[in-house]
């Protein structure tokens, strides 16, 4: 990802185990960098959203259990190490990424568990070659799904799978970067995606970063700018895929891809293979966090005389209900974008990619 010019990544794991985070509450107005030492800090800044999306989570996740190798001392060095990733896994239930990076390092680890030293050694590499690998598939969804972005044409998007919602590149944005490196001129309608507004901080300030024409919009206004003609195709990322190719997203993706349907705006999903769940036959499986309602009765921001603060919208001792998540049918969807391409959303769909 390019701010201001300069490449960063969104997780980066140092050899002696500090991790470094892009702090994306701070986003759009601040950027900076939170660093964790301990499993402990690290499961913070997930539950916390310090990181948040599929593969920067799942990124997180694997640098936290190589951390905590490194923590591990040699007598009961396994029970340490599965008691990380066992915290880890408590952090948050939908993204498969997390679980599929915790479960990557925790078995370099086991590996070499009876050479403690090595195991810290392996546990530290395969947490940077999962962030690598996330990068790499990412790189080549914006490959595979460049030649879908027509010249002139307007994508939407939901919620953030860019950049900061992976190691790099992301998943979603990925074809809109790499058509608009390639020169050809696209606009992206930025749904705002309540509570958090994931859309209007983080999708918006990425775009400009890199130049790519945009503006934001309200969720609610979704339906509309479709039935008026605005909108080409859109595209959304996810955080866990059933094996029958249902997909489970931020909240609010459901209801986009309901408005595409009826307006006959073809509804793509972008992800790379770590994203899909074989052991989870459709939707109706999907885990579905429950946050805080907290975040839907205050919205933060940043006030005129420079302070980072919060402003509540809904009256005090009102019932909130937060989902974090929900799941769009197969049925619904144009087909889901991998790094081995696009592939329909199906049983046969996804078998094809978890076979390569």
């Amino acid at each position: 990802m390019r701010v201001d010019g300069v490449h960063h990544r969104t997780v980066r794991l140092d050899d002696d185990g500090a991790l470094h985070l892009i702090d994306q509450p701070r986003l759009p107005h601040r950027f900076g960098f939170v660093t964790t030492r301990t499993v402990e800090e690290t499961a913070q800044a997930i539950s916390t959203m310090i990181v948040r999306g599929a593969g920067a989570i799942g990124a997180t996740g694997a640098a936290g259990v190589a951390q905590g190798a490194l923590a591990a001392p040699d007598a009961g060095f396994v029970d340490a190490v599965d008691a990380a990733a066992d915290r880890l896994r408590r952090t948050r239930p939908t993204a498969q990424n997390l679980f599929a990076g915790i479960d990557h390092v925790l078995a370099a680890a086991r590996a070499e568990a009876d050479r403690p030293a090595l195991a810290r050694q392996a546990a530290v590499a395969a947490a940077q070659a999962w962030a690598d690998a996330d990068a790499d598939a990412c790189h080549a969804i914006g490959l595979h799904g460049a030649p879908l972005v027509q010249d002139g044409q307007t994508w939407a998007t939901h919620c953030n799978a860019g950049w900061l919602a992976f190691v790099d590149w992301g998943s979603a944005l990925a074809p809109i970067y790499a058509a608009h490196r390639a020169g050809r001129q696209v606009r992206v309608h930025v749904d705002e995606t309540r509570p958090r507004g994931q859309g209007a901080r983080l999708t918006a300030f990425e775009l400009g970063q890199e130049g790519v024409p945009h503006h934001v919009a309200s969720d609610s206004s979704l339906a509309h700018w479709m039935q008026q003609g605005a909108i080409d195709a859109m595209i959304v990322g996810a955080d866990r895929i059933a094996a029958n190719g249902d997909v489970a997203n931020k909240i609010g993706t459901r209801m986009a891809a309901l408005a595409a349907r009826e307006h006959g705006v073809p509804f793509y999903v972008a992800a790379p293979a770590a994203t899909i769940d074989p052991g989870c036959p459709d939707g109706a499986a999907i885990p579905i966090e429950a946050r805080d309602g907290e975040e839907v009765a205050w919205t933060w921001g940043w006030t005129p005389d420079g302070r980072f603060d919060r402003v509540r919208t809904v009256p005090e001792g009102t019932a909130i209900r937060n989902a974090a998540f929900d799941v769009t049918p197969a049925a619904w969807i144009a087909g889901i974008l991998t790094e081995h391409g696009l592939v329909d959303a199906s049983p046969a769909g996804m078998a094809a990619v978890l076979a390569r």
